[in-house]
């Protein structure tokens, strides 16, 4: 049973020439560090915060 139509000699023998060396190194720029941030308000002012912008929307 088909999923819809479709020329089959289109679906065999695909070749398809790849090339490695065009794709992405994606450990070229790990890095193992710190984060750090300081808060400027208090818990309670930041989930008030938090629920204006709920309110807004």
């Amino acid at each position: 049973m088909g999923f819809g139509s479709y020329d089959e000699s289109e679906q065999k023998d695909q070749d398809v020439d790849t090339d490695d060396s065009d794709g992405v190194a994606v450990h070229e720029n790990e890095h193992d560090g710190d984060v750090s941030f300081e808060v400027e308000g208090s818990t309670s002012d930041l989930v008030d915060k938090l629920g204006e912008m709920k309110d807004e929307e």
